[in-house]
């Protein structure tokens, strides 16, 4: 059991120098601003890939909310501004609205905690391991994200 705990120590002290090499990476690349008072900087660090314009990432920015059987969604709109002076992007998630649901019955009538995103435009990005990934989101919204790859099979279009 002791070897135990001292592994699972190490891991923790690892995962958090982890997390501060991410920041203070994030201070060396440029100069990117803190956060406004409501909102919260969350930053993406990429790994490097060959052929990375095969790849896109999608940002999942929402909340855990008690749903039941309908699909629910927030809506939102994720901004593309630029750093001044450095021409590097970054993300603002200004307003979130919602959640919206479908209606259907739920004849169980039970709920449940889930994750429900914020659906609109800009949410899916270009994949580049060379700069940090930051956006800006209100404070009640994590970010969450997932990496996308286009397949090797490429399809003809028929002429009609």
């Amino acid at each position: 059991m002791g070897s135990l705990t001292f592994n699972m120590t190490v891991g923790l002290i690892v995962a958090g120098l982890s997390t501060v090499a991410h920041a203070a990476r994030l201070e060396t690349v440029a100069p990117f601003p803190k956060p406004e008072s409501g909102f919260t900087r969350q930053v993406i660090h990429l790994a490097p890939k060959p052929q990375e314009e095969n790849f896109q990432v999608e940002v999942l920015a929402g909340k855990t909310l008690t749903v039941d059987c309908n699909r629910q969604r927030l809506g939102g709109i994720l901004e593309e501004k630029n750093l001044q002076g450095w021409g590097y992007p970054f993300y603002r998630l200004e307003k979130v609205i919602g959640p919206m649901s479908t209606r259907m019955a739920c004849p169980d009538g039970k709920s449940k905690q889930e994750f429900v995103p914020v659906v609109g435009d800009g949410f899916l990005l270009r994949y580049n391991s060379k700069l940090p990934i930051v956006l800006y989101v209100p404070k009640d919204i994590e970010v969450r994200y997932r990496i996308w790859s286009a397949s090797s099979t490429v399809e003809k279009a028929v002429q009609e």
